[in-house]
């Protein structure tokens, strides 16, 4: 048992998770860059305008917002951001309320496992602060 808390207390295992919780917004930066044009059309698919500024302020963001969140530099702001980021973006692309069948479904799925994220990055940046277990 002892082993087992000292693997899951190391830094490397921390990084590790919090590389986890990025993973999307890095990977969502990096493909984003490398086919903007498609970038720009997902942000007129959703409505914003003007779409090459969102977007290309999209790729800054989510590459900004994770190297904080990694780099412990501000963590608890890039934490935050993140989560208001994946609350706001949840809002406009995972709308199942308009559809029916199995897109609701998948909608809905998708809908309620990116509110994990929000709570895992508001936990990150609780933790970052000084947050104290206290249940």
């Amino acid at each position: 048992m002892e082993l087992l808390r000292h693997v899951f207390v190391s830094p490397w295992v921390h990084w590790l998770a919090l590389l986890c919780l990025c993973a999307a917004y890095l990977q969502g930066a990096f493909d984003k860059a490398r086919d903007f044009p498609a970038a720009v059309a997902e942000m007129r698919g959703f409505g914003l305008a003007p779409a090459a500024p969102l977007a290309a302020l999209t790729i800054v963001f989510e590459f900004a917002a994770s190297a904080m969140v990694l780099s412990g530099v501000y963590r608890w702001l890039g934490a935050l951001m993140l989560a208001a980021f994946t609350a706001l973006a949840n809002v406009l692309a995972d709308r199942f309320w308009d559809k029916q069948g199995t897109q609701r479904r998948m909608l809905a799925n998708n809908f309620f496992e990116h509110w994990g994220l929000v709570g895992g990055f508001i936990v990150v940046a609780w933790y970052d602060l000084g947050g104290q277990v206290g249940i």
